[in-house]
């Protein structure tokens, strides 16, 4: 595949406004071919949807773009009204789209034509005691009559005031699911809904007595599942919610209705209790690989028996066809901001080779297109700034500086500090210090974009008892860590035998208070542990990265490119990474040529480019290939 700027260059248009976005939604979902197929057959055949992938991939576009291929359906709108044998058990009723304003108009007419006929009845009565109270006066010539009949007047005009207004709300019905007849069906996203939200509530009523409550109808409020009757449900993260709430969830489902209680049991619409409400919705449940593990194993059951399971991809091939699309992406962004400026070819450019570096793989593009999208964004408010009238490529370059990822951040920062305080070193050598490379993650996902130096140090004693030397390991590491450890012990104990025994070896990760996961350090460690045992010092003007396996072969770790950059950043010359991996290494021109990266297959090799040169590593180099050759 050519370059992206020779790609581009053949590319028939200018800028992005000349690029022709879908009207419809799922047209707009890039690289999801067949999940796009799949929701196009649930929403066909009303069948549920669990959707797991990586944050930013489509999900929730995919689920909004059911609603377009639902089989067509009458809405309807949905009434509460007062049940006069048990007011705490308010009457449901259905009727077609837009006919619910209608008959709350009629009976709200109906009600205020009561209340005028009591309201002027109560007059009546209140001029005949004021009369009464004045013929007294005049006939007896005491005021105290008129004073009475004036008070009793007063009280009475509060009291059955209060309770006309009372009657004339208890008369009208609530309205709790509105439509128009021409309305597509809804679609709800109840994401991070608590409980009340999610199934309906019933409000607290402040004046629960002295006749000034408000009727328990009226205090009725709908959920999002009765909102989304006759439509589609999205709950993204669905292990957030309670399995208490994914109980009633599955309810929902399999009874397609739902009644309406008080959620909270010290409020008053705890006593509150509906007939149950339609609630005949498609369920879109979302979230990444972990969420499987905190659904209700009864309501995954559910989808999966009567539904589909999509995988999300988080990578799709860098070809001609996928690069148009992302062309088509950069216009679709513009185009859904409606605040900035259109891109050039140029800028264009820019935005597919960020798609290449962060898919983490060469030959390949990410499918995380809400955080491009957030680079898009960035770069066009830079050039509204500056009043351009197209966002070019030195508006990308600044885009791409102003909005790391809070996790590049921090990186950038524990280099500068470590350089500072001098936790590592970027010149010189030493026995049983390598630096290491990892990823920074604060559990967000986005680990694969934030690279830092991980110093690892290694110290050899005498072991504690004889024949049982230990590899001991400090620095807050996780279980694979810990395994890949374990892994190294192995491979060192093979090439320099029983004698290993005789020592307890020290490993150390410097600066790890976050902790340390995965087996990516794997050969910092062995380098670091041989160079100890065997005296040998290690270049310190070089980093390193990879997995080893316990056969001392070098295999593949992920975040590739962000490890390279921070040796870079951290003023290295080399970095040693597995083989397998060097097609992935995609340096931007401000990275470009400025480190030597060296690919290796085994152990062998990685001691042979970290080891300064001296007799006793050729000895070393010697043994570790009789071994080899024995094998």
């Amino acid at each position: 595949m050519e370059s992206v700027d020779e790609w581009i260059e053949k590319q028939n248009f200018k800028t992005t406004k000349e690029i022709k976005v879908p009207p419809r939604l799922v047209d707009q979902v890039i690289g999801q071919d067949e999940a796009v197929e799949v929701i196009k057959k649930a929403a066909q055949q009303k069948r549920h949807v669990i959707m797991i992938g990586d944050p930013g991939t489509g999900k929730s576009m995919l689920a909004q773009s059911m609603v377009d291929f639902l089989p067509k359906e009458e809405l309807e709108d949905i009434l509460v009204f007062p049940n006069e044998e048990d007011p705490n058990k308010p009457i449901i009723k259905t009727v077609p789209a837009g006919q619910g304003k209608y008959i709350v108009k009629q009976y709200q007419e109906q009600a205020k034509k009561k209340k005028n006929e009591k309201k002027n009845s109560m007059f009546s009565i209140l001029f005949l005691l004021v009369l009464i109270g004045g013929i007294a006066v005049v006939v007896t010539g005491n005021y105290s009559f008129l004073f009475w009949s004036i008070f009793i007047a007063i009280f009475l005009y509060m009291f059955m005031g209060a309770g006309i207004q009372k009657e004339e709300k208890a008369l009208v019905p609530k309205l709790l699911v509105s439509h128009s007849p021409n309305d597509k069906p809804p679609f709800i996203d109840a994401t991070g809904s608590h409980a009340g939200a999610l199934l309906g509530d019933v409000r607290h009523d402040p004046f629960q007595s002295g006749g000034l409550e408000t009727p328990p109808h009226l205090r009725v409020e709908a959920g999002a599942i009765h909102k989304a009757h006759k439509g589609v449900l999205f709950i993204d993260e669905i292990n957030m919610l309670k399995l208490e709430s994914q109980q009633s969830l599955l309810t929902a489902m399999q009874e397609k209705k739902f009644p309406i209680s008080g959620q909270s049991e010290h409020s008053a619409g705890a006593m509150v209790h509906t007939e149950p409400v339609p609630c005949d919705f498609i369920l879109v449940a979302a979230g990444n690989l972990d969420a499987l593990q905190g659904m209700h194993p009864a309501l995954r059951s559910r989808i999966r028996g009567y539904g589909y399971e999509v995988y999300m991809k988080s990578v799709m091939e860098d070809n001609d066809e996928n690069r148009k699309k992302l062309v088509r992406f950069v216009a679709q962004e513009v185009v859904k901001d409606g605040k900035i400026p259109h891109f050039t070819k140029a800028a264009v450019a820019e935005i597919i080779k960020e798609a290449q570096k962060r898919a983490g793989r060469k030959g390949k593009l990410t499918l995380r297109l809400r955080e491009l999208g957030g680079l898009i964004r960035v770069a066009g408010d830079i050039a509204r700034e500056e009043k351009a009238k197209f966002v070019d490529i030195e508006h990308v370059i600044k885009a791409k500086k102003l909005a790391k990822p809070l996790e590049q951040q921090v990186a950038d920062r524990l280099i500068e500090i470590k350089k500072e305080y001098k936790t590592f070193l970027n010149k010189g050598e030493a026995v049983g210090i390598v630096n290491g490379l990892a990823v920074y993650s604060a559990g967000s996902g986005m680990a694969e974009y934030s690279g830092i130096v991980l110093p690892i140090m290694a110290e050899v004693t005498p072991a504690q008892s004889r024949d049982q030397g230990r590899m001991i390991a400090t620095g807050k590491l996780g279980e694979i860590a810990k395994e890949a450890v374990e892994n190294v012990s192995a491979i060192i104990k093979k090439y320099f035998g029983k004698h290993i025994t005789n020592y307890d070896v020290h490993i150390q990760f410097i600066g790890t208070y976050e902790g340390v996961e995965g087996d990516s350090a794997s050969i910092s460690v062995a380098t670091a542990v041989v160079s100890a045992l065997e005296g040998i010092p290690v270049n310190q003007n070089i980093a390193m990265t990879g997995s080893l396996s316990i056969r001392g072969h070098v295999l593949p770790v992920g975040g590739i490119t962000a490890k390279v950059e921070a040796a870079i950043e951290a003023g290295l010359e080399k970095v040693i990474i597995p083989k397998s991996n060097l097609m992935d290494v995609i340096l931007d021109e401000e990275h470009e040529g400025k480190i030597e990266v060296i690919p290796v297959s085994t152990v062998e090799e990685v001691l042979r480019y970290a080891l300064v040169d001296c007799p006793k590593k050729e000895e070393l180099l010697k043994k570790f290939e009789e071994i080899q050759g024995y094998e």
